[in-house]
């Protein structure tokens, strides 16, 4: 099959071994089960549709996500910002950490 594909050997299981945790999470587990264990049900059917994906697919998604991601939340400019001694900084530090 690697030959055939023009894979390695270890893709190829990875591959098998992905395939079977999707078929067996999707139809051993259903969702209303595993949400008791700590992942929501909405939580659940998207990890059951992600390891569905292709690894590829996966990764162009997570490069889809990451663009929205910075394009809802654009960088702040740098800015540099000088103490004369280490109780300042820790106040200024302790000062920008608390939630207003």
């Amino acid at each position: 099959m690697a030959a055939e594909q023009d894979r390695s050997r270890s893709w190829i299981v990875a591959e098998a071994v992905r395939q079977y945790a999707v078929a067996s999470a999707a139809t051993a587990h259903p969702p209303s089960q595993l949400s008791q264990g700590g992942l929501g049900a909405s939580r659940l059917a998207q990890l059951i549709q992600d390891l569905a994906l292709t690894p590829e697919a996966r990764a162009i998604a997570a490069d889809e996500t990451l663009q929205l991601t910075e394009f809802l939340s654009p960088a702040r400019p740098s800015t540099s910002v000088a103490f004369e001694r280490y109780e300042e900084f820790l106040d200024w530090k302790q000062r920008r950490y608390v939630p207003r």
